[in-house]
């Protein structure tokens, strides 16, 4: 169901999405730590749960720093609709797919104001093992398939500013 109007929100678990972008408009993937070497599907952009007392920015900006270690970046846009996708049948993510029907997320276009090295993966709880920048095509060419049509109205609704 992609129309968010018919979903009921409380079976979705509310998230924020992270598109970070160079200076040479490169977009931000990482290679999740949890799926074998070799395996299909594994990068994406960051993303994480919001917490019962913050606001979507704000569970952003922590984010940045749990995920990649980092909070140099300026803020672009924020998109104003929320993003769902159900989880597919017989997946155990971290024991989300038992609570909820999917994700709802709300995402955010960052440009990284720093240097490469002040990305830092080895964080106090690792989620990814690599990163690097990419394309719009290598990041659709590489996410998990129950994810592309979130990844796709995203690029959507940041095409403006990606260039």
């Amino acid at each position: 169901m992609n129309n968010p109007k018919l979903r009921d929100s409380a079976l979705y678990r509310p998230c924020i999405g992270l598109m970070i972008i160079n200076s040479s408009r490169q977009i931000f993937m990482a290679r999740r730590n949890d799926l074998c070497e070799g395996e299909p599907y594994a990068w994406q952009m960051p993303q994480g749960g919001i917490d019962a007392d913050e606001t979507p920015h704000q569970a952003a900006m922590r984010e940045l720093e749990e995920e990649i270690g980092t909070d140099k970046v300026a803020l672009m846009h924020e998109a104003n609709d929320w993003f769902y996708y159900d989880f597919p049948k017989g997946l155990k993510e971290n024991g989300w797919a038992n609570r909820f029907a999917g994700q709802r997320q709300r995402w955010f276009l960052f440009e990284f104001t720093g240097e490469d090295k002040d990305i830092n993966l080895d964080t106090q709880h690792p989620e990814f093992s690599q990163w690097r920048w990419g394309s719009k095509e290598d990041i659709i060419s590489q996410v998990v398939p129950f994810k592309l049509h979130v990844y796709e109205q995203v690029f959507a609704a940041f095409a403006k500013f990606l260039g």
